[in-house]
């Protein structure tokens, strides 16, 4: 059952980490071409500390929907905010409380896992030991510190996806976006 969308900014900020209001997204439609439709009013109300799947068929909008919360593509019409900031106004503050792990993978095959963690730490901002004890401790977590110095194109498909999703966790976002 989808929550009721919240009804004041500040409901939205404290509530919810993903409000989409009316969003609508169409591509192509020039010189006579026919419009692509991606996005048609979505609603959707994410409450904070949850987590929440959009499922669809291929060409449903999913990945729209995600580029647009993500500040990757804006909307043509409606109204979005995530982790209490409009996604339209204010898209540097929407990122910087982001993470965001696409459909293809991130990581760089020749450099080991722990180095990909740290150029991502170091991509981030992180001086050089936050960055080094952030990706030993993102190894740990997600269990791949016994492959820490092995590089990922010598990964199982699961570790290379692992390895991913901890590069998306570097800075410990607010809000986790997965896009498949």
């Amino acid at each position: 059952m989808k929550p009721p969308p919240p009804t004041t900014p500040a409901a939205a900020s404290s509530s919810y980490a993903v409000v989409a209001e009316g969003l609508r997204k169409t591509y192509g439609g020039g010189r006579g071409a026919p419009a692509t439709h991606a996005l048609d009013g979505l609603d959707l109300a994410v409450p904070r500390g949850t987590v929440y799947g959009l499922l669809g068929p291929n060409g449903a909008g999913k990945t729209t929907a995600v580029r647009v919360l993500t500040t990757l593509t804006r909307a043509d019409a409606g109204h979005a905010t995530v982790a209490g900031y409009d996604v339209g106004r204010r898209p540097r503050d929407v990122r910087r409380r982001i993470g965001l792990t696409g459909q293809h993978t991130a990581v760089d095959g020749i450099l080991t896992a722990r180095q990909n963690l740290r150029m991502f730490g170091r991509l981030f901002h992180l001086d050089p030991a936050h960055a080094r004890r952030r990706a030993d401790e993102l190894l740990e977590a997600f269990g791949l510190a016994h492959a820490a110095d092995q590089q990922p194109q010598h990964f199982s498909g699961g570790m290379r996806r692992r390895l991913d999703l901890a590069s998306s966790m570097i800075l410990a976002p607010e809000v986790l976006f997965l896009d498949e």
